[in-house]
């Protein structure tokens, strides 16, 4: 069996190993007991991860000898509530795990925030594990340990900054995701190269049908984006500032997650997709970046069976005052002034405070 390909996460006590490769989920139970020896394992996942990888992991958990416990919820985006969070944690309890032992969080972003932020407050703090089966938890959700759920009053507002102990991307999952949730998983990937790595954005021009086909590249692209999201977990954890330019696209796609619903009309990466292509052509009104650049990533973005624009999004959206209103509950908010991450062009991201209101809602005004 090939050895997958290891990015370290070197945060002194709290350090750990992403770990990117094919069939891991055969070998998690090996690897699980010994690296945790004599712990009981819950196992946090939703109803369409239960079908399709649940059977895979449990048979490795069995196999190793590691007593284990499953926590079943609905999947989609408005399973991040508080109703599900104490579920997850009325179902560690009930399944009897100690505060030694560990919580699997086996799914996409969603799971791995709801299951983290559960371990984060179960018995006063419970190690965990991310197991990531989409593309968008493989390189952006499942590392450096933001864990959190939803509010009526915008995306991610309660939460907790819980290390995970092991990421286990097996991209032998992949396979399964149907191809909207492989795009929108894909429009993080394009994130990284957009923020400051101009050339990983051109190699992904050149990739992307590989990337898309199953190649080498693909294996490639995950693993220099969880290079990228590292290097912004080490430089600023808590994202009280270089870690920020991570929500490029966020704010924008955010109030249209918000807008939506929270709901299957527009997945979290396609939000960030139309997001990435509202912040590149807002910093060319605001004479900071060339136009031809937004056209360049819209365009890319659209080859990859992304949405770029408002109107790509099904139905009616609410009015700008209520994009506006989820944009002032953003998390980048300081004192109410609004905070983007704008850009000089491709790859020259930057983050840029006391955005004018005003400004932000003409821009979408002239965009719907």
């Amino acid at each position: 069996m090939t050895e997958p390909t290891r990015v370290h996460v070197p945060l002194g006590e709290r350090a750990y190993d992403i770990l990117i490769g094919e069939n891991l989920l055969e070998s998690a139970g090996e690897r699980l007991v010994t690296m945790f020896p004599g712990r009981r394992f819950g196992i946090v996942t939703d109803s369409e991860v239960a079908t399709a990888q649940l059977p895979r992991l449990a048979r490795s958990l069995d196999a190793a000898g590691a007593r284990h416990a499953a926590i079943v919820v609905p999947n989609g985006e408005s399973t991040k509530s508080m109703t599900r969070l104490n579920e997850v944690v009325e179902g560690l309890l009930e399944a009897r795990l100690e505060r030694g032992d560990i919580v699997l969080a086996l799914g996409g972003g969603v799971i791995g925030d709801l299951a983290g932020f559960a371990a984060a407050v179960t018995r006063r703090g419970m190690d965990f594990v991310q197991i990531p089966t989409s593309l968008l938890a493989q390189v952006d959700s499942s590392v450096g340990g933001k864990t959190g759920i939803n509010s009526p009053h915008g995306k991610n507002l309660i939460g907790a900054f819980h290390q995970p102990k092991l990421v286990l991307a097996d991209i032998t999952a992949l396979a399964t995701l149907p191809p909207r949730q492989f795009a929108a998983g894909y429009a993080e990937v394009v994130k990284y190269g957009l923020i400051d790595d101009e050339d990983f954005f051109f190699w992904l021009e050149a990739s992307q049908p590989e990337i898309f086909a199953g190649g080498p590249a693909r294996a490639a692209a995950i693993a220099r984006a969880c290079e990228a999201k590292t290097r912004f977990v080490l430089a600023d954890e808590k994202e009280t500032g270089v870690r920020a330019l991570l929500n490029l696209g966020h704010t924008f796609g955010h109030a249209l997650e918000s807008a939506t619903g929270y709901s299957d009309r527009l997945l979290h990466g396609e939000g960030v997709s139309i997001g990435m292509v509202l912040a590149h052509g807002f910093s060319a009104q605001l004479g900071l970046a060339p136009s031809q650049d937004t056209g360049r990533v819209e365009a890319h973005l659209r080859r990859s069976g992304l949405p770029t624009r408002l109107g790509d999004i099904p139905g009616e959206l609410p009015g700008t005052d209520h994009l506006m209103d989820a944009i002032a509950q953003d998390k980048k908010v300081v004192r109410g002034a609004l905070t983007f991450i704008l850009t000089r062009g491709i790859g020259q991201s930057f983050i840029e405070k006391n955005v004018d209101p005003a400004a932000v809602r003409a821009y979408l005004e002239q965009m719907r």
